[in-house]
């Protein structure tokens, strides 16, 4: 009789509708059927992304992309601005550097988003690109995306997003904005399974990808737009998770874009609100409405919490990461996830808390979280 309840970002809870298409038998790629497939999957991640420029998918995981973004846009020796605020802006530095760029990394306190002025300061005539989050994963900080980009657009470099972790919580228009390249990744918000990745092209990215000399076959941004073009894939896609994709992709586009913005808002809304209710710290000074990182308070161990919620009651939390291991928890409101699962998720923690001895009135959190949700 026991339920698991997933709060992780990434990956999330897949939904009935993704997991039955899957359970069905799968067919050729190299079909009719599977272009017909494929072309709503491009169709419905040019509206999640708000974008018409060209949408190109792999099998991979998000950093697939990420990688493809570096391979395509940059040549050896060329310079980039990237921004180190968690584990994924720093993975960005070290692709950069493992392709051979010279990498002008902007530091940033963990919890704390970048200064776009930060940005505008190092910006010159000989910065290629400008690599950020929109959500960095690893510590909830959401960064002001929209602003960034203004200030990118007005220069000869392009601007990169992981979006991997933010897409549908926290706003981002890609044409509107002004954003070359957006990556995002099927395990977050589109609600399936990890192994599908996906980034958005504009005519300033492709006039740049056009003198890229760094190595690339598999994630080959060009090579994948010559198929894409004909709703196909150059090498052999991930024909379950593109049907699972196709079926949570119309989920999204029934709901809205800017319903589902509104929904998260409120339900990382509701998250924060509980956690004030018992004590708790933010440890992002710019929450995510993806994900929210919560400081340990003094006395619990956050492995011993985390073990209890997991292991006895089936509800999974992520913890802190590198330097913020056992020093921080997450809790995932993207995705599959509604009212009633924030309040799901505050109440586990009210237990598991109240386990390990923390002091606090029982029912705050469930009943600052359920005032919000009114």
């Amino acid at each position: 009789m026991r339920k698991e309840y997933l709060y992780s970002p990434g990956p999330t809870t897949v939904p009935p509708e993704a997991l039955s298409v899957m359970a069905k038998p799968i067919f050729h790629h190299r079909t009719k059927r599977h272009r017909e497939m494929f072309q709503e999957v491009l169709d419905g991640l040019k509206y999640v992304l708000a974008t018409q420029n060209d949408v190109l998918v792999f099998a991979s995981s998000g950093t697939g992309a990420m990688e493809g973004s570096v391979a395509n846009l940059l040549s050896p020796g060329d310079k980039v601005i990237t921004v180190s605020g968690g584990k994924f802006g720093e993975r960005f530095g070290e692709i950069c550097r493992a392709y051979g760029a010279k990498v002008d990394e902007i530091t940033v306190e963990w919890g704390h988003a970048v200064d776009p002025a930060e940005i505008e300061k190092r910006l010159s005539d000989e910065v290629k690109a400008v690599y950020v989050t929109l959500c960095e994963t690893s510590t909830g900080v959401h960064n002001d995306i929209q602003s960034i980009a203004g200030i990118v657009s007005k220069t000869p470099a392009v601007l990169v997003v992981d979006a991997i972790s933010g897409l549908l919580c926290d706003d981002l228009l890609v044409d509107e904005w002004n954003i070359d390249v957006a990556i995002g990744g099927s395990q977050k918000g589109l609600m399936i399974p990890p192994g599908v990745s996906f980034c958005s092209v504009s005519e300033k990215a492709w006039a740049l990808a056009e003198s890229s000399r760094m190595p690339k076959y598999y994630f080959d941004f060009q090579k994948t737009k010559k198929s894409a073009d004909k709703a196909d894939t150059p090498f052999t896609p991930a024909v379950t998770l593109l049907r699972a994709l196709r079926e949570t992709l119309s989920m999204v586009c029934g709901e809205g874009r800017e319903n589902l913005l509104r929904l998260y808002a409120a339900l990382a809304g509701a998250v924060h609100a509980g956690a004030a209710a018992l004590g708790l710290q933010l440890f992002s000074n710019a929450p995510s409405n993806a994900v929210t990182a919560i400081n340990a308070p003094e006395g619990i161990d956050v492995t011993e919490l985390l073990s209890f919620l997991r292991d006895d009651l089936g509800v999974t939390f992520a913890g802190g990461q590198a330097k913020l291991k056992g020093k921080i928890f997450r809790i995932c409101s993207m995705g599959y996830t509604n009212e009633f699962d924030i309040l799901t998720a505050m109440s586990a923690l009210e237990f598991g808390l109240k386990k390990l001895g923390y002091e606090f009135e029982l029912g705050a959190g469930i009943k600052a979280a359920e005032e919000v949700l009114q």
